[in-house]
Formats: structure tokens, sequence, C-alpha cells
């Protein structure tokens, strides 16, 4: 039977289930008749899209701007283009079923790409010239007021610019909310405090007020110090221009399609003034080694190939976690595989260090140092008539929908907690209610419910009932190493799994989050004058 392919409202009433591309865009629609196990099946479709992903990513990364971009990188918490790919997917499958799908969408240039799928049946196709129009202006302003913001920060810090030396070893790190002027770091610990002579570098997409509170110490600069206010205008037209090639063919309008997302906003100029201002500093006042929490994005490869060409030693640290869906992590995207690179990478634990190697990263590289970030598990007690602590992640989409899903649920109290970097607006509710308590601060939980953050497997770590939530519309990516599991959960069956929940098992801390080799971290970091 068919896949009836129409837009929100252009509604058919005659189908057996339906599926969207986006779940607030339906809201009349039965979940009863939703195709059952979405989530699930979603998130399968794209594990084994991952490889094609990686693919199209490796040649889209042969464009010179594809730097600027991250779909390019396979970036799958700032990129969506797999989980369009995933989507294709199981499209392409329901039209091999016997059930009649309705798939609703009203992305123009995700409806003319499933229209070319076979045992698809379309109705009219949601205008794409307006919306493309909006994003390209969209853009232009949001680069606009980047480049403004950028020249002004430019001449704000270029007085400090001597602050950074030749020679210096350097922790070039985000502007981490706990990060202190006493030498304390929210991703490297308290390394400045064991190593005096080491400095920091922030990236120039952290607050100002962060950054003007750090740099009190006299060893932190902002990177804005060594940029050119005229090159911060140019910004204005850093965007992602995928190739003709790559515009064409099965996948063109998925390629399209991000093209267009990214170049909406402002991050391709972010991204772009951020490789200026490092490229800048690496040329006039080269240090002797540079180490950053490493993600491996577009802007971290190129830091990774100069550092390199420059004969500077490049450390990336592995600072959080490596689930399987990560993807920009492997070099699979890289043209240029491992050359992209740093050349040593220092990993929390064991188990990261085995999953980083199954992703294609070189083992000579790979080295294993310990946890900085998370030095013990927590220690929560388990109360079976206590809170459920619900971690949100990033993405406001899956946020309203694991608050949606807890409203449902009857008999339970729930804490919220917003994430660090992304706060998020909460109504005041009876049951449900805003903490600002990390996992360790609270006393007692009777569960974890969490989404793409590491908060999950903290929870897990502390011996606590975990669950992982699934949104049905998108991927809230598995963080946990490849031998932690816990149960995942959609907004349905999410009273069921409160209401008969399991402990996890015994891990090892220590392989996933070991003690700190403080002698290698001195080995690599310690300068000779």
């Amino acid at each position: 039977m068919p896949v009836l392919l129409h837009r929100s409202d252009d509604l058919l009433a005659a189908f057996d289930r339906w599926a969207t591309l986006d779940e607030a865009a339906c809201p009349a629609l039965d979940s009863a008749r939703r195709v059952e196990g979405l989530g699930a099946e979603l998130e399968a479709a794209f594990e084994t899209e991952a490889g094609n992903w990686l693919d199209l990513a490796r040649t889209l990364g042969r464009d010179a701007s594809a730097v600027l971009a991250h779909a390019p990188s396979a970036a799958a918490n700032v990129s969506d283009l797999g989980l369009m790919m995933a989507w294709t997917r199981l499209v392409r499958a329901w039209g091999r079923q016997p059930a009649t799908t309705l798939f609703v969408c009203d992305d123009p240039w995700m409806f003319r790409h499933l229209m070319q799928c076979d045992g698809v049946v379309a109705g009219g196709k949601p205008p794409l010239t307006g919306r493309r129009l909006a994003l390209w202006l969209r853009g232009y302003a949001a680069r606009s007021r980047v480049a403004l913001r950028m020249a002004r920060n430019a001449l704000a810090w270029r007085p400090l610019r001597r602050r950074l030396g030749a020679g210096d070893a350097v922790l070039l790190v985000y502007g981490h909310p706990s990060s202190t002027a006493d030498g304390f770091d929210g991703y490297f610990g308290d390394l400045m405090r064991q190593m005096p002579k080491l400095k920091r570098a922030l990236h120039v997409d952290g607050s100002a007020t962060v950054a003007r509170s750090l740099c009190r110490d006299g060893r932190t600069l902002s990177l804005h110090a060594f940029g050119n206010p005229l090159k911060a205008l140019a910004l204005i037209f850093a965007k992602w221009r995928p190739s003709a090639e790559h515009r064409q063919g099965t996948q063109g309008w998925l390629v399209r399609r991000a093209a267009a997302m990214e170049g909406g906003s402002g991050q391709a100029a972010m991204v772009a003034w951020q490789d200026h201002c490092q490229g800048e500093w690496l040329k006039s006042a080269p240090p002797a080694v540079v180490a950053w929490p490493w993600e491996n994005h577009g802007w971290e490869r190129a830091l990774a190939r100069r550092l390199r060409a420059l004969g500077v030693n490049g450390v990336g640290y592995q600072h959080s976690v490596v689930g399987r869906q990560m993807l920009n992590y492997g070099p699979g995207s890289n043209p240029d595989g491992a050359e992209s690179l740093p050349q040593r990478i220092l990993t929390a634990g064991e188990a990261t260090l085995k999953r980083l190697m199954a992703m294609g990263v070189p083992q000579a590289r790979l080295t294993v140092a310990g946890s900085l970030r998370f030095p013990r598990a927590a220690s929560v007690a388990h109360d079976p008539d206590g809170p459920v602590y619900v971690a949100l992640p990033f993405d406001p989409a899956i946020c309203r929908q694991m608050i949606a899903a807890c409203r449902q649920v009857r008999g339970r109290r729930f804490l919220v907690k917003a994430h660090p970097m992304y706060p998020f607006d909460l109504p005041a509710d009876a049951e449900i209610a805003r903490t600002e308590k990390t996992l360790d601060q609270c006393e007692s939980l009777s569960c974890v419910l969490y989404a793409a953050t590491t908060v999950g497997l903290e929870a897990v770590l502390a011996g606590l009932p975990t669950l992982r939530f699934q949104p049905h519309d998108r991927i809230a990516m598995d963080i946990l190493p490849d031998h932690v599991n816990v149960p995942a959960v959609s907004a349905e069956g999410l009273q069921d799994a409160l209401e008969k929940p399991t402990k996890p098992g015994i891990f090892a801390t220590q392989s996933l989050f070991g003690p700190v080799a403080m002698g290698i971290w001195q080995e690599l970091l310690t300068t000779h004058d």
C-alpha cells in the first residue's frame, strides 16, 4: 500500500496509521494511530543509514566552504541530515508494507525528496520559494549581526593579545559557566592550578560576561584579541555553498535543504571567525602545544591541520562520552581521514579508547589520561517514592516532548533540570517543578529520565533506575558507552516504565572515567624555556 505524503493543512481521513516529520505540526491527529514504536524504528533507521551519511559527508567535505557547516562533519547533535536520511529509509520501507501510512511533511525540500521514492503518492507540495527566501534573508541578517559584534569584540580585546605568547602551553576551551578565574575549568578541571604556567584561550562564541570574568586571572584570553576587525565585516558572506554536483542526484534535495537550514543562521560566520582568530593566533604567537575538548567538528579539523602544518603539538581531550551514534568523532567523514585528527587524543577511560578505535581513530594516537570532569560517581539514594529527576537535552523540541510525557504520568513528582548551556522555560505545575540541583546534589530519587545528556550515564553509575527518552520525530542521541544499556521509553511507555523501575547493573566506573594520569598531562603540556 502507498505512503500518502501530505502537508499538515491537507490531511486525509482514510489511512491506517500516521507519522510526521514534526510532532508539533499535528496536534489533531489521534496518537493511538501513530506508527507503533516509531521512536525506536526511527533510531534503528538512523543507525542503518550512518554509513551512508559518512560517505556523503566525506564527499561534501571536499568543498572549500564545508568547514563552515555541520552536515559535512556528520555531527548529529547539530545537523539533521542523517535524520532526514533515516526518515527516507522508513518511508521507502512503509511503501512496501500492507498498511496505508499517512506521512505529514511541511518541509518543502524533504517533501520533494520523498516524492521521488517508490510507493509514495503525494498531495500538493509545500511552497519552496518563500521558505528559501526567508532563510536567505534571515541568514544575511544573522551574519550581519555577527559581523558587527565580532568587529567590536576584536577592537575591545586587541590590547590584551600579548597575554598569549610564543611557546606557551594553552588550553583552548569554550566559556563553560562552571569555569572560574582561580584556575578551575569546566572541561579541564583544576589542571591550571596544577600547572601554573598553563594558559587558557577562549573560543569566540562564548559569553562576553564569562570571558571578562575568566580573564581576571591574567592567564586567560579570548581569541577575539587576534581577530582583524576588517575581516570581521566579511563574515556577512561566510556561508556553506555545496557544489552543483552535490546539489543534484538522489540526495540533492537533502543537501540543498541542509545548506539552506545552516545558511539561515549565523553559525557559519561564527565558525569562520573562530577559524580566522585561531589562525592569526597561531601565526603571530605560535604556542608549543594546544589542548582542547575534542569533538571533531569542522573548526577543530581546521585547527588540527593548521597545528600540523606549523609543527605545533595538538592534543584533543575526549572530555565527555562517545556513544555509537556520535558519528563526528571518527575520521570517516574527513576527506583526508586521520590527517584532520589531533596528533594525540587523550581519553577519559579505556572504554572510550576502544570505541574511538572502532570508529577508525588510529590506536597510536590514543592514550587513556583519566577524567578531569567526572572524578567520581554521584552518591544519590534510591527512594521508590521519591521524585523523578528529568535531565533535559539542548534540543527544545525534545524538551517539549519530555515535559508533555511527564504531564501524562499519574502519581509521580518530577524535578526538571534544564541543560546548563541551553535554558528552557517551564510553566509552573504542582507535579513538575524546576530544579537547579545537579544530580549529585540530590538526596534521593526514584528514577532518572534523560535524553542526549551525560546525566544519564551519571545516573547509571550512581545505581539509580534510569530511562532514556525516545522522541517520536527526531533522534535523541544515545550517549551511553557500548556496554552500558538502559531501557528506552517513548511518551506512551513512560507510565509503565516508572511503575516497574529496574536498577542498572554494576559497571566498572574506572573504565569510563579513569583516575587522572597527571604525569601524562604534565609531559604533554609542560614547556621548556
